[in-house]
């Protein structure tokens, strides 16, 4: 090879390496200004049919980290506190999905908040307010409701409708798995929300009372029932449907308030198996009469 070629040969690998460096930069800066963060594990499991032991039906499912399905289930329990149709918390899980990834960000898109990326600068209310998950879902909510026919219109049109996005159709991809999650979370579905603690986050009268505070927030007011001998929290419940809206809640907020077991009626799902059972000893937690009351016990 003459020199006039090794010097071409050179030139041509050093143009290539200052390639590969200029896409590594470029590549680490994109990554620094994501507001994304991706999931190193899926702790969560929602699924279609129930998903006790032992149990059988529709074997789809949708799976997530903790952060992801407590979000869910704060959206879902605004929604349903405000008594919005099926069909609303369907659309507003498929708008956090595509927003945040059912993560609270920090930041996005120019001044862009929290799970659905609200804007201040648009009038969705201050920083800090739209970074409450609650006070967030509350907002979409309320101007989902303002949509003229929403309920009728297909998922994504109707989430365009308040989000006035820039990929229109993009939520669409979204409706099954948020369609499987509001079966879960609103209670249609009983034992299908199940997790893995991988964690004690807290401790005995902290947790209990973190707890407390947690379930206020999301659901306003709740009724208690005293039960001996329970470090956690004990909810009275009037129907099968709402039993299991609150036990699916406890169970997604498991890992960010300390819960190891929940027991609702003839079932129990606890931090260690990740997975819901039917049992005939509570280990001597009193669930109640005809599965009157949802306990939680905590770290």
């Amino acid at each position: 090879m003459d020199v006039r070629a090794r010097r071409m040969v050179t030139i041509a690998a050093l143009a290539g390496v200052a390639v590969a460096l200029c896409a590594y930069v470029v590549i680490n800066r994109i990554s620094e200004n994501l507001p994304l963060t991706v999931a190193t594990g899926r702790a969560c499991v929602v699924s279609a049919g129930s998903a006790a032991v032992g149990a059988t039906g529709d074997a789809s499912e949708v799976e997530l980290d903790a952060e992801q399905l407590a979000n869910a289930a704060t959206i879902t329990a605004v929604g349903l506190t405000r008594k919005i149709p099926h069909r609303g918390l369907v659309v507003a899980l498929a708008t956090a999905w595509q927003e945040s990834k059912l993560e609270n960000l920090t930041g996005g898109d120019r001044d862009s908040i929290g799970l659905f990326q609200q804007r201040p600068s648009q009038g969705w209310g201050k920083p800090e307010q739209i970074a409450d998950p609650r006070y967030a879902a509350g907002q979409f909510f309320t101007a989902l409701l303002k949509v003229k026919g929403w309920e009728q219109m297909r998922v994504t049109d109707a989430a365009q409708q308040v989000q006035r996005s820039a990929h229109p159709e993009a939520y669409e991809k979204w409706a099954d798995e948020s369609e499987t999650m509001v079966n879960a979370l609103s209670g249609e579905v009983p034992g299908a929300v199940a997790c893995t603690v991988t964690e004690e986050s807290s401790h005995g009268p902290e947790a209990a009372s973190s707890l407390s505070a947690g379930l206020k927030l999301d659901w306003g007011s709740v009724k208690t029932a005293d039960v001996n001998n329970l470090v956690g929290v004990a909810l009275k419940v009037g129907e099968k449907k709402t039993g299991w809206q609150y036990a699916h809640w406890l169970v997604a907020h498991a890992q960010e308030r300390g819960v190891k077991r929940v027991v609702y009626g003839d079932m129990q799902w606890t931090a260690t198996s990740g997975a819901w059972a039917h049992v005939t000893e509570r280990g001597g937690i009193d669930a109640g009469p005809g599965g009157e009351r949802v306990v939680a016990e905590v770290y």
